[in-house]
């Protein structure tokens, strides 16, 4: 039983023997990826070691238990500790989603709904930021296009943890089921009646890609700039700051304004552009294994919600997993560790399902 551990416990070693190294961390990208795959298996080996020891612990008890019978009950205490920690180890190597360790970044579009969809996206931007705060991650606004009343047209965050946390606790991992449109139901600011209005705003949910991840060639991207326009600064609308980058092969199209430099500008966009990217090649791998991903917005329309935020009625409803939650002031306060709890539940249980299939 469980002999592939073997294997994961001389990577985790390697690794440890390299992490040590100062030569290793003069490459930021190979540092990082080797203490991200150091923290994924972190877990597994440590549960594994822990179920060798209670197996040795077993097997002196009952050696001594011919002895002294009073080791046999020592002995059977071990054996059922063994048994949980190693349902603990089968569920922990269950395949998960190699993208699960990555940062990510975050799109939050105004859909259909006009002014009112575009305030909600902005309580949505609003509650990602606090629910990384609450995690210690870091958020960064890469680009960002407010509309008349304050609202948001469109805006793109960066969501990092800070350091080398396990998968499960990683930004892509818990907010990877953010990826839908989530549609609300409210009186708006702008309605004279006291009628409730539905609207609805998109969330795409894309894994961070190094550099290393994605290669991009210099000649299959064309590169525009010109000038930024909204609120800014100085720099609006007198310096040619802002950057357009389309990706030829595949007619993707980046923009980013946020900055007051180009060249801060282009290096978002490439990190937009990357990201993009190796999200389009994780879902044709997807769809070749008849396993297309799921939940990921394709057109901000209200039919399409995969949450309700309901405001009359103080509630959060999301549709997949049949999660309903009576506090909705704290869920736009970054409260929503509940209902990722429960995709996560959901996920796991599928991907128990599919390893059960393939035995």
């Amino acid at each position: 039983m469980f002999e592939g551990c073997a294997e994961l416990v001389a990577e985790f070693e390697n690794i440890e023997h390299r992490l040590v190294d100062p030569a290793v961390h003069a490459d930021v990208d190979v540092a990082r990826k080797l203490a991200r795959r150091h923290a994924e298996l972190k877990s597994v080996v440590e549960t594994y070691r822990l179920w060798q020891r209670l197996g040795d612990d077993e097997s002196a008890a009952r050696e001594l238990a011919s002895d002294d019978p009073g080791f046999r009950v020592e002995a059977e205490s071990a054996a059922a500790e063994r048994e949980q920690v190693a349902e603990r180890l089968r569920s922990l190597l269950v395949p998960r989603d190699p993208l699960d360790g990555n940062d990510v970044l975050l799109e939050i579009k105004a859909g259909e709904g006009g002014q009112e969809s575009a305030l909600f996206a902005g309580d949505l931007m609003r509650m990602y930021a606090r629910y990384a705060e609450r995690r210690g991650w870091s958020v960064q606004v890469m680009d960002h296009e407010e509309s008349d009343l304050g609202g948001v047209k469109s805006a793109v965050l960066s969501v990092k943890s800070r350091g080398a946390v396990g998968p499960d606790e990683a930004p892509y991992a818990r907010l990877k089921f953010e990826g839908g449109v989530h549609r609300v139901q409210r009186v708006p600011v702008t309605e004279s009646q006291g009628r409730i209005h539905t609207s609805a705003a998109g969330v795409i949910v894309l894994p961070e890609a190094e550099e290393v991840d994605v290669q991009i060639s210099p000649d299959d991207v064309r590169v525009d700039v010109y000038r930024s326009s909204g609120p800014g600064g100085q720099s609006v609308n007198t310096t040619d700051s802002a950057v357009r980058i389309t990706h030829i092969p595949t007619g993707i199209v980046v923009t980013c304004q946020n900055e007051k430099s180009q060249l801060q500008n282009r290096e978002s966009a490439m990190r937009i552009l990357r990201a993009r990217l190796l999200a389009q090649a994780q879902e044709e791998q997807a769809q070749a294994a008849a396993s297309a991903r799921r939940s990921q917005v394709r057109t901000v329309d209200r039919s399409e919600r995969i949450r309700t935020y309901n405001f009359p009625e103080n509630r959060i409803t999301d549709h997949r997993v049949g999660f309903k939650s009576h506090n909705l002031t704290a869920f736009l306060d970054g409260d929503l560790d509940s209902c990722v709890q429960a995709c996560l539940d959901a996920e796991f249980a599928e991907r128990l399902a599919e390893a059960a299939d393939a035995r």
